[in-house]
């Protein structure tokens, strides 16, 4: 597909990355082998080498695992991408493979919190130390900067608040001293954000959310220029945290249909959140396609639309949120995301219940918040569940 750049990102979904095999499959082939076998002693020696490109052993290469890295590049506008066995294993790819023993990341604060409990604990077992800044003031990120500063991370939008943060203008702080910016695109999916467009360096993924779209496998992903994803690929050639092929075939089969479901997702959310800012039951909302969220004219700049995340706090505390969550019937009570069956969950006691009291309180996320990632359903059904809850409060 020499042409490749000039499609647009519904037909890169579907046909980028694929090579038919002698057999002429239409779909993409899944190939299940943990090794592959060489023409000669000769052929060994340049694969293993890299002498000669060729599959040699799928902890670091195969086929099908391929063609959904050369897919997600391409829905990204990157060069390269190398796929990983979960998102959290393509942070952590990422954070070993750029920096060493007394480097330092400034991240934002409000974060993922298995993505705190990574930055602020297992690395600093080995050496690299984390400052975590608001993640919607860019001047907080500069103040931050050290010497052996190395790397800015933050996700946007944040999880679960969305707050937005700006991409091009942390990118062009952290570029004016020479340190990479990596985003972690979980929430958008390339169809409403790329962030290699707003300047940063590496794009993450937990291809378990979105690009999946139906709670299926896990799996990860870093994108961007070759120079900087060769150094992820040579850790994870080592270290192992690979994506099975069977996991990147249901991935593709994902990206099929990744825009017709976040465009549509990201619709309804948007109807839902109108909804509960409406509710007298309801607090906040926290939406960034609402004109109410405080990042809402840069989430326009930034974004497509608005996503298909949205968090609300309910009037009262963990006991009334509960009460909405243990009344649904048809939201799942599960913390996974981008999923074409609506989810729910409480932040506080699960996504965030391992980060301590005092950074849960630094990221705004009290005992009254709910977050929803918002499927397919109808969203006059998902009113009605919610409901039921609210109206016990």
């Amino acid at each position: 597909m020499s042409d490749l750049p000039t499609y647009r990102p519904e037909t890169l979904a579907v046909r980028a990355g694929q090579e038919r095999s002698q057999f002429g499959e239409h779909s993409e082939a899944l190939y299940l082998t943990s090794s592959f076998v060489f023409n000669s002693a000769a052929q060994a020696a340049r694969r293993f080498s890299g002498e000669e490109e060729g599959n040699v052993y799928a902890r670091f290469s195969n086929p099908t695992v391929s063609v959904f890295e050369e897919r997600l590049a391409a829905l990204e506008g990157a060069e390269d991408c190398v796929a990983t066995a979960s998102g959290m294993a393509a942070i952590m790819a990422t954070v070993l493979a750029h920096l060493k023993q007394g480097d330092h990341i400034v991240a934002s604060n409000s974060l993922f919190g298995a993505t705190v409990n990574l930055l602020s604990t297992i690395l600093t077992r080995t050496g690299i130390t984390t400052t975590f800044v608001s993640h919607t003031d860019p001047a907080a990120w500069a103040a931050a900067i050290r010497p052996e500063t190395r790397l800015f991370f933050l996700e946007t939008p944040s999880n679960p608040l969305t707050e937005i943060a700006d991409i091009a203008a942390l990118s062009a702080i952290a570029h004016a001293h020479d340190i990479l910016v990596a985003v972690d695109n979980c929430f958008c999916s390339p169809i409403l954000q790329r962030p290699l467009d707003l300047g940063a360096d590496l794009v993450i993924h937990s291809a378990t959310k979105f690009l999946d779209g139906q709670g299926r496998v896990l799996g990860g992903a870093v994108c961007g220029p070759r120079k900087l994803t060769e150094e992820v690929f040579k850790y994870l050639r080592t270290a192992g945290p690979t994506l099975s092929a069977f996991n990147a075939w249901v991935l593709l089969k994902g990206l099929e249909t990744l825009k017709l479901r976040v465009e549509a997702q990201s619709a309804a959310a948007l109807r839902l959140a109108v909804w509960l800012e409406a509710h007298p039951k309801v607090g906040r909302v926290f939406y960034p396609g609402l004109p109410s969220h405080p990042q809402h004219v840069l989430a326009k700049a930034q974004q497509k639309s608005g996503g298909a995340i949205l968090a609300f706090e309910v009037k009262g505390g963990r006991e009334q949120a509960w009460q909405v969550v243990d009344n649904c019937r048809l939201l799942s009570i599960t913390a996974n995301l981008g999923d074409t069956k609506t989810t729910i969950t409480h932040p506080a006691s699960t996504t965030h219940g391992r980060i301590t009291p005092e950074a849960r309180t630094a990221a705004g996320i009290n005992e009254g918040l709910l977050r929803i990632a918002v499927g397919l359903e109808a969203v006059e059904d998902l009113q009605a569940d919610l409901e039921r809850g609210l109206a016990l409060i």
